[in-house]
């Protein structure tokens, strides 16, 4: 993990943490570092998600890129996918998404996307950070007819939905779907895209007002999605996050359907086409116990990474598979999206069911899911990336691995986004592992916590 950039690109509290400096000193040198070898004016796309402080993170990303001679083009409010999607269809030498995912309004972030529409590996993200952070003196200002100019893409967000409609092969008549947009990207995308299909729709968390992005809705809240399904006797509700790179479920009965079980449907069903690359699905260290006891009983291989979709995606390239993601909801589909996208998830488990004829619960039986239990533990900032090399840490973590045995797993890691400490227990005794769970969180909070 880099010193801007997590492994999800540089965030913070808007303009405090992330200020209007370093968002323009980015522009600058992430301006200069992915179009140094292109003897064209540069031209780099800028999407946004709804939170109150991306239009002024946006405005100093636009200054720091124009002040170095590239073109900025302002694709405005969009997900995530959307701006990884259009980098290629606009012959773009960049993309850049101002948002902070998931995470409260407070919170924003900046996530840099290649010529290629990927995700900007390690090294390149260092050499960024050593220019705004090392030799800021390299960035030349230009002035005069040298700078860049900035056009906005009033089409973006249609030329978005048009090719996720263009990769379904069927409609949705007849599917009753809640969809919870979380008051982020989705807001207006998916009205068009879902009822666009054919889909009757009901619609809740679509009015963002800048404020109320991710506020008790969205993926990471669905108590209310689960609620409004049973109410109105949808056959399935589909929740995103605030840049919409995220997609979870619920059945008609109201059960959560997460990630995990969505790569099992996923999996399932393209075998059964004949379309899953290599039999295998790329999955986390933090994929639920029951997905690998599923893959293994279906003959899929479960190729396993760190936490983090880039993680997936450069294991998935490596080998060359055509579908992985995490628990949390990020699916990457490789053959048609080069990120996670939450409504080409959502898009694709309805072909899915319409398909197949399944109810969404039926879908979602084919997998067990363990018992897991999850703790955050926020630490101070001086422990960020050092916590871990403690022998007396490890070894208190080590004695906890051995009581449970072969009846569970422990997992604890650092979150590249937050400052925080995840603890995970997974097994089959959910008060034993909540015990163990909860004993551990403790103890590293009395070490490392905030004083």
């Amino acid at each position: 993990m880099g010193r801007l950039f997590g492994t999800d690109g540089a965030r913070g509290v808007a303009v405090t943490e992330l200020t209007c400096e370093m968002a323009m000193q980015i522009g600058r040198a992430a301006a200069i570092v992915l179009t140094k070898e292109k003897r064209h004016k540069a031209k780099i796309l800028i999407g946004k998600d709804t939170r109150i402080s991306s239009d002024v993170l946006e405005s100093a990303l636009i200054a720091g890129i124009c002040s170095v001679g590239a073109d900025a083009h302002k694709l405005g409010v969009v997900p995530t996918p959307a701006v990884a999607m259009l980098v290629n269809k606009y012959n773009a030498d960049a993309g850049v998404m101002i948002s902070a995912s998931h995470n409260s309004v407070e919170f924003n972030g900046i996530k840099l996307f290649a010529g290629t529409g990927f995700k900007l590996d390690d090294k390149i993200q260092e050499e960024i950070e050593e220019l705004i952070l090392d030799t800021p003196e390299k960035i030349e200002l230009l002035s005069g007819t040298k700078i860049g100019r900035v056009y906005e893409e009033k089409n973006a967000e249609w030329d978005y939905v048009r090719y996720i409609m263009k990769n379904v092969g069927c409609d949705f008549n007849g599917i009753k779907v809640a969809i919870d947009c979380a008051n982020g990207s989705a807001s207006s995308c998916a009205v068009k895209l879902f009822q666009g299909l054919g889909a009757s729709c009901y619609f809740i968390n679509n009015t963002p007002d800048g404020t109320n992005i991710n506020d008790n809705c969205g993926s990471t809240h669905m108590e209310r999605l689960c609620k409004h399904v049973v109410e109105n006797r949808c056959h399935v509700g589909l929740a995103f996050d605030g840049d919409a790179d995220r997609c979870l479920a619920c059945d008609e009965k109201g059960n959560i359907i997460n990630g995990d079980k969505l790569l099992a449907v996923f999996s399932k069903y393209m075998k059964t086409k004949g379309t899953l690359n290599h039999n295998t699905c790329v999955v986390t260290v933090m994929t639920n116990l029951g997905f690998f006891k599923y893959a293994k009983s279906d003959n899929i291989i479960a190729a396993t990474t760190n936490v983090g979709d880039r993680y997936v995606l450069e294991e998935m390239q490596k080998g060359g598979y055509n579908l992985g993601g995490e628990q949390s909801g990020h699916i990457i589909f490789l053959d048609e999206a080069n990120t996670g996208d939450g409504e080409l998830t959502g898009v694709r488990f309805l072909e899915v069911m319409v398909n197949t004829g399944a109810k969404a619960s039926e879908l979602a039986s084919i997998m067990e899911e363990y018992p897991q239990v999850l703790e955050n533990v926020t630490i101070d900032t001086k422990y960020k990336g050092v916590w871990s090399q403690e022998p007396e840490v490890n070894r208190f973590i080590e004695d906890y691995k051995e009581k449970l045995g072969d009846d569970g797993r422990i997992l604890v890691r650092e979150s590249g986004t937050e400052p925080l400490i995840r603890v995970m227990i997974e097994g089959k005794h959910l008060g034993l592992i909540t015990d163990y769970a909860k004993t551990i969180a403790h103890a590293l909070e009395f070490k490392f916590g905030v004083k």
